[in-house]
């Protein structure tokens, strides 16, 4: 599985394209192994992705808490959609945190009758169906709750976890037990989570990294490091090559 955002991989992930799903934040990947493959280094992103695999079939990826190392067999083909935090329960039916840090069958959570057809038809159009499935779940459960918009778009934006809170009109627990349901994690850590992804968004612009952190609410290129490292497994410096 290459990673969800098409960068920060310990090795080539082979032909890798995005573009927009025609769900509202959502992404459709398309990405083939190279023959000479190794571990490809997932960051967390608090998404949720539904899968298929030339060689696993139909999968979900749960959201991760640190990097994810994925190994695919060579050639293999990937095709994935990516929903925007807090979008994935709704489509998938269960909360988010019961999916934290897995990767599961997608016939484990909607079982075997209902993914059986859907398994054949992905065979020859994966994009399609996984685009088309999970717009009519989402239909049918009326939308995704837009608490997980207002969340990660606070976060995202660099609000701090009592601020966001209070920005949405929730107590900090119950904004916690809701953010567990919606993206599997607490706020604080999809804070670092996303303030990781913008860091590594900003220094890939050239920007050095001590003015990374400043610019990113670090408190100085240390902290950066120690937080990157937690949470991707490496530095910065190595993400960065």
């Amino acid at each position: 599985m290459p990673p969800r955002a098409g960068w920060a991989c310990d090795t080539l992930v082979g032909v890798y394209r995005e573009r927009p799903a025609g769900i509202a934040g959502a992404t459709l990947w398309t990405s083939t192994a190279p023959v000479d493959v190794g571990p490809t280094r997932v960051l967390p992103d608090g998404c949720l992705d539904l899968l298929w695999s030339s060689r696993a079939g139909l999968l979900v990826a749960g959201p991760d808490r640190t990097a994810f190392l994925s190994v695919s067999a060579p050639g293999e083909r990937w095709v994935g959609l990516r929903l925007p935090p807090g979008v994935g329960p709704a489509v998938l039916g269960t909360p988010a945190v019961e999916l934290r840090d897995r990767r599961v069958s997608l016939a484990d959570l909607w079982g075997a009758r209902v993914v059986a057809p859907l398994a054949e038809r992905a065979q020859t159009d994966a994009g399609s169906v996984l685009v088309e499935v999970a717009a009519r779940r989402l239909r049918a459960a009326g939308g995704p709750d837009p608490l997980g918009a207002r969340v990660a778009a606070a976060l995202t934006a660099g609000a701090t976890v009592a601020a966001t809170a209070a920005r949405v009109g929730l107590e900090p627990r119950v904004l916690h037990r809701r953010s567990r349901h919606l993206f599997g994690y607490g706020p604080k850590t999809l804070a670092r989570i996303l303030r990781m992804r913008r860091a590594l968004e900003l220094a890939r612009t050239g920007t050095a990294l001590a003015e990374v952190a400043v610019r990113c609410g670090y408190a100085d290129q240390a902290h950066l490091t120690r937080d990157v490292r937690d949470l991707a497994g490496v530095p910065p410096t190595a993400l960065l090559r």
